[in-house]
């Protein structure tokens, strides 16, 4: 595949390669809140590295990955309930995902995922293996595939945001098998997250929004931001700037359309700090045109982008 031979190309060299899975996922389980003389420690060092290895060795693609070309990506799991439906082993919480890729010729990261979804519960039994399969997604028992579901679903999206950012719409294929989870995603008392109705800031807006046409210039940004931009700053940096900044000016014209879209929160949550960096980086008479837009795109950073007038 184009994207992995050029990836090869740009950060392996031509030396003895060895094949990997495609993520490298740290996992972090938080469990303050919750207590209890029935709790037992060992069950959340079991669940976290359950996670772990479900993330790490399972094959998320036909792709042929190294190991420099992993991506890294961390998860963070803030357990906030137990006993969830009266099941000593449901759990209820916020999952956060945080994904990055090498940058060409620099010795940074940049970030392609950094989201929290605080639709997550789920069942976990320390003895039982996590189970997945693409095919029969909500499993036998709902909130045990839950788990799963949600891991699968973000294993998805982070793929399509990295091969996104390596060839245009590069991702798609990846997208579709994210889309399939939410269609056929566990159902039961207590599951949240996949349906349209619920809310329109959900895994399913997500994804809905990242396959829709109307969506299309947006993900046409993030190519020209990784590939044409970032990666080429270090040879060409006013030029690599330009294309990036002059970006903004789609994504303001797509949110007009298509305001308070869960796929363009998504966007600046991982991207806002590169961009008020490269904004430092431009002269103060050419900012406020990008200011004014990135205002209006990214409301929660309106503070940051207007101390750089």
């Amino acid at each position: 595949m184009l994207k992995r031979l050029l990836s090869l190309l740009i950060f392996v060299g031509c030396g003895m390669l060895t094949s990997a899975q495609e993520l490298n996922c740290k996992v972090t389980i938080m469990r303050d809140k919750i207590t209890g003389a029935g709790v037992d420690p060992q069950v959340f060092t079991s669940m976290q590295r359950a996670i772990a290895d479900f993330m790490n060795t399972r094959r998320w693609t036909t792709d042929e990955f190294t190991a420099t070309e992993r991506i890294e990506c961390n998860i963070f799991i803030n357990l906030i309930n137990n006993n969830v439906g009266g099941d000593p082993n449901g759990f209820s919480g916020t999952f956060s995902i945080q994904a990055s890729r090498p940058v060409f010729n620099a010795s940074y990261t940049s970030t392609l995922v950094n989201f929290v979804d605080k639709d997550f519960a789920f069942k976990y039994s320390q003895f039982n293996p996590l189970n997945f399969d693409d095919n029969r997604v909500n499993g036998i028992d709902a909130m045990t595939s839950n788990l799963t579901a949600v891991l699968a679903y973000y294993a998805y999206i982070m793929l399509a945001m990295d091969y996104d950012s390596y060839a245009p719409s590069g991702g798609t294929s990846l997208l579709k098998r994210a889309q399939n989870i939410v269609n056929n995603a566990p159902d039961s008392k207590g599951i949240s997250g996949w349906k349209a109705v619920e809310n329109n800031r959900n895994r399913y807006w997500l994804v809905d929004q990242m396959l829709n046409q109307r969506f299309q210039d947006v993900r046409n940004y993030w190519y020209t931001m990784h590939r044409e931009g970032l990666d080429s700053m270090a040879m060409k940096p006013n030029e690599s700037r330009g294309r990036i900044l002059t970006g903004i000016k789609k994504l303001y014209t797509v949110n007009r359309d298509n305001p308070s879209s869960i796929f363009m929160q998504f966007l600046f949550n991982a991207k806002s700090d590169e961009i008020i960096h490269l904004l430092e980086l431009t002269p103060k008479s050419e900012r406020q045109q990008y200011i004014t837009l990135l205002a209006a795109l990214d409301v929660a950073n309106t503070a940051k982008y207007s101390a750089l007038k």
